[in-house]
């Protein structure tokens, strides 16, 4: 079956939590947070949930195992903490808690970062994958890096990739 024919097989509305995780944003000022939650809901996708996180490792894999295992969302959006500075390590903890990995997603993401800001690119640890049928993406905290994974990776293939996981 092409990629075609499973997308029309897939849900159109897909239940997403969002967690941004940062050390210096709340939620007020979480504008990264709220572009992603925007996006889904214009998307005619659900929020089921949202949460800022400071970059702490066992906080960040505890919240994504609750969503992942109590099956609160479809889909776990994260932003923040991918990069490669000392308090970055959403990407440890997610990773460590994923069954399956999306490999193409983080090397798509920095292809198309790379299109849009160099070389710099290389610096995020993007990274995707499933755990127990849900899907999980960690991308940078940046409103113009959200908005690129959200618009060109993420929303165009989440109800394929949700249908996919529970296939």
């Amino acid at each position: 079956m092409s990629a075609e024919e499973h997308k029309k097989h897939a849900p159109k509305a897909v239940r997403c939590f969002v967690v941004t995780v940062s050390d210096s944003r709340s939620e007020e000022t979480d504008d990264s947070g709220r572009l992603c939650r925007t996006l889904v809901q214009q998307a005619g996708h659900e929020i089921s949930g949202y949460r800022v996180l400071k970059d702490e490792p066992a906080e960040v894999a505890a919240l994504v195992r609750e969503v992942c295992d109590g099956h609160k969302a479809c889909a776990v959006l994260l932003n923040g903490g991918t990069g490669v500075s000392r308090r970055d390590s959403t990407y440890e903890a997610v990773d460590a808690l994923l069954d399956k990995r999306l490999d193409g997603f983080g090397e798509l993401f920095r292809y198309l970062s790379y299109q849009e800001i160099g070389a710099a690119a290389f610096l995020t640890r993007a990274t995707a994958g499933l755990r127990g049928g849900v899907a999980v993406f960690a991308m940078p905290g940046s409103p113009e890096a959200v908005r690129l994974g959200m618009e060109k990776l993420i929303l165009p293939e989440l109800g394929h990739v949700v249908g996919e996981a529970h296939r």
